[in-house]
Protein backbone atom coordinates (compact mmCIF):
# COMPACT_ATOMS: atom_id res chain seq x y z
CA UNK A 1 0.00 0.00 0.00
CA UNK A 2 1.22 3.35 -0.93
CA UNK A 3 2.32 5.44 2.10
CA UNK A 4 -0.12 8.38 2.63
CA UNK A 5 1.63 11.68 3.65
CA UNK A 6 0.11 13.38 6.91
CA UNK A 7 0.81 15.94 9.36
CA UNK A 8 2.09 15.16 13.15
CA UNK A 9 -1.36 17.18 13.92
CA UNK A 10 -3.18 15.28 11.69
CA UNK A 11 -1.81 11.87 13.00
CA UNK A 12 -2.66 13.07 16.30
CA UNK A 13 -6.25 13.39 15.48
CA UNK A 14 -6.79 10.01 14.36
CA UNK A 15 -5.04 8.56 17.39
CA UNK A 16 -7.33 10.10 19.28
CA UNK A 17 -10.79 8.76 17.12
CA UNK A 18 -9.33 5.72 17.41
CA UNK A 19 -9.11 5.58 21.08
CA UNK A 20 -12.51 7.15 21.50
CA UNK A 21 -13.90 4.26 19.10
CA UNK A 22 -11.88 1.52 20.25
CA UNK A 23 -12.65 2.81 24.74
CA UNK A 24 -15.76 4.41 24.51
CA UNK A 25 -17.97 3.77 21.68
CA UNK A 26 -17.23 0.18 21.32
CA UNK A 27 -18.56 -0.29 24.88
CA UNK A 28 -21.47 2.16 24.72
CA UNK A 29 -22.82 -0.13 21.56
CA UNK A 30 -21.82 -3.49 23.60
CA UNK A 31 -24.59 -1.81 25.86
CA UNK A 32 -26.95 -1.18 23.61
CA UNK A 33 -26.74 -4.71 21.95
CA UNK A 34 -27.06 -6.19 25.60
CA UNK A 35 -30.25 -4.15 26.20
CA UNK A 36 -31.98 -4.92 22.61
CA UNK A 37 -31.21 -8.83 23.54
CA UNK A 38 -32.67 -8.63 27.04
CA UNK A 39 -36.16 -7.38 25.19
CA UNK A 40 -36.38 -10.67 24.10
CA UNK A 41 -37.40 -11.78 20.19
CA UNK A 42 -34.04 -10.37 18.21
CA UNK A 43 -36.05 -10.66 14.57
CA UNK A 44 -38.51 -7.67 15.36
CA UNK A 45 -36.23 -5.62 17.74
CA UNK A 46 -34.98 -2.45 15.72
CA UNK A 47 -33.09 -1.29 18.57
CA UNK A 48 -31.15 -4.30 17.96
CA UNK A 49 -31.02 -4.44 14.50
CA UNK A 50 -29.40 -0.57 14.54
CA UNK A 51 -27.03 -0.96 17.13
CA UNK A 52 -25.58 -3.96 15.43
CA UNK A 53 -25.88 -1.47 12.42
CA UNK A 54 -23.51 1.24 14.30
CA UNK A 55 -21.09 -1.53 15.75
CA UNK A 56 -20.17 -2.46 11.96
CA UNK A 57 -19.64 1.07 11.05
CA UNK A 58 -17.47 1.44 14.47
CA UNK A 59 -15.32 -1.28 13.28
CA UNK A 60 -15.17 -0.26 9.81
CA UNK A 61 -13.69 3.18 11.16
CA UNK A 62 -11.25 1.50 13.49
CA UNK A 63 -10.02 -0.74 10.69
CA UNK A 64 -9.40 1.76 8.10
CA UNK A 65 -8.07 4.18 10.70
CA UNK A 66 -5.24 1.43 11.63
CA UNK A 67 -4.73 1.35 7.88
CA UNK A 68 -3.97 4.61 7.71
CA UNK A 69 -1.68 4.85 10.50
CA UNK A 70 0.42 1.84 9.22
CA UNK A 71 0.72 3.19 5.87
CA UNK A 72 1.59 7.14 7.29
CA UNK A 73 4.72 8.93 6.49
CA UNK A 74 4.69 11.94 8.69
CA UNK A 75 5.69 15.36 7.51
CA UNK A 76 8.00 16.97 10.15
CA UNK A 77 6.86 20.63 10.63
CA UNK A 78 10.25 22.40 11.72
CA UNK A 79 11.99 20.70 8.56
CA UNK A 80 9.40 22.39 6.19
CA UNK A 81 11.70 24.11 3.25
CA UNK A 82 9.30 27.94 3.10
CA UNK A 83 11.05 28.71 0.14
CA UNK A 84 8.63 26.30 -1.87
CA UNK A 85 5.53 24.48 -1.20
CA UNK A 86 5.02 21.05 0.30
CA UNK A 87 3.01 19.32 2.79
CA UNK A 88 3.06 21.42 5.95
CA UNK A 89 3.03 24.61 4.85
CA UNK A 90 0.49 27.69 5.26
CA UNK A 91 0.40 28.97 2.30
CA UNK A 92 -0.99 32.17 0.90
CA UNK A 93 -2.11 32.93 -2.78
CA UNK A 94 -4.45 35.54 -4.81
CA UNK A 95 -6.59 34.29 -6.91
CA UNK A 96 -5.54 36.46 -10.31
CA UNK A 97 -9.43 36.47 -11.76
CA UNK A 98 -11.04 37.42 -8.55
CA UNK A 99 -8.05 39.42 -6.54
CA UNK A 100 -9.13 37.63 -3.54
CA UNK A 101 -6.03 36.84 -1.01
CA UNK A 102 -6.69 33.40 -0.01
CA UNK A 103 -4.85 31.11 2.99
CA UNK A 104 -4.43 27.58 2.74
CA UNK A 105 -2.67 24.38 4.96
CA UNK A 106 -1.25 21.92 2.47
CA UNK A 107 -1.89 18.24 3.97
CA UNK A 108 -2.37 14.59 3.11
CA UNK A 109 -5.29 13.51 1.87
CA UNK A 110 -6.50 12.17 4.61
CA UNK A 111 -6.64 15.16 6.69
CA UNK A 112 -7.73 17.20 3.66
CA UNK A 113 -11.34 19.71 5.07
CA UNK A 114 -12.18 22.63 2.76
CA UNK A 115 -13.80 23.80 5.85
CA UNK A 116 -10.84 24.67 7.78
CA UNK A 117 -8.52 25.73 5.08
CA UNK A 118 -6.92 22.86 4.87
CA UNK A 119 -6.18 21.05 1.27
CA UNK A 120 -4.77 18.20 -0.13
CA UNK A 121 -1.62 17.49 -1.96
CA UNK A 122 -3.15 15.64 -4.24
CA UNK A 123 -6.43 18.13 -5.29
CA UNK A 124 -5.91 19.92 -8.55
CA UNK A 125 -4.92 23.38 -6.46
CA UNK A 126 -2.41 20.91 -4.35
CA UNK A 127 -0.61 19.56 -7.00
CA UNK A 128 0.03 22.66 -9.07
CA UNK A 129 1.25 24.55 -5.56
CA UNK A 130 3.64 21.61 -4.80
CA UNK A 131 7.30 23.10 -5.28
CA UNK A 132 6.09 26.79 -6.37
CA UNK A 133 7.99 29.37 -5.16
CA UNK A 134 7.35 32.71 -3.56
CA UNK A 135 5.76 35.02 -6.61
CA UNK A 136 5.10 32.66 -8.58
CA UNK A 137 2.19 32.37 -10.65
CA UNK A 138 0.32 28.85 -10.96
CA UNK A 139 -2.55 27.56 -13.49
CA UNK A 140 -4.62 25.49 -12.17
CA UNK A 141 -6.44 23.18 -14.67
CA UNK A 142 -10.16 22.57 -13.24
CA UNK A 143 -13.24 20.80 -14.93
CA UNK A 144 -14.49 24.12 -14.32
CA UNK A 145 -12.08 25.88 -16.39
CA UNK A 146 -8.27 26.67 -15.56
CA UNK A 147 -7.68 29.73 -12.75
CA UNK A 148 -4.38 31.16 -12.11
CA UNK A 149 -3.15 31.99 -8.63
CA UNK A 150 0.16 34.01 -7.07
CA UNK A 151 1.98 32.75 -4.38
CA UNK A 152 2.09 35.43 -2.17
CA UNK A 153 3.69 34.07 1.42
CA UNK A 154 4.83 30.65 2.37
CA UNK A 155 5.42 29.53 5.94
CA UNK A 156 5.71 26.80 8.72
CA UNK A 157 2.50 25.27 10.05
Amino acid sequence: MEKKLMTYAGVQKLEEELQELKVVKRKEVADKIKEAREQGDLSENAEYDAAKDEQRDIEARIEEIENILKNVEVVVEEEVDTKKISVGCKIKILDVEFNEELEYQIVGSTEANSLEGKISNESPLGKALIGSKKNAVVKVETQAGTFEYKVLDIQRV
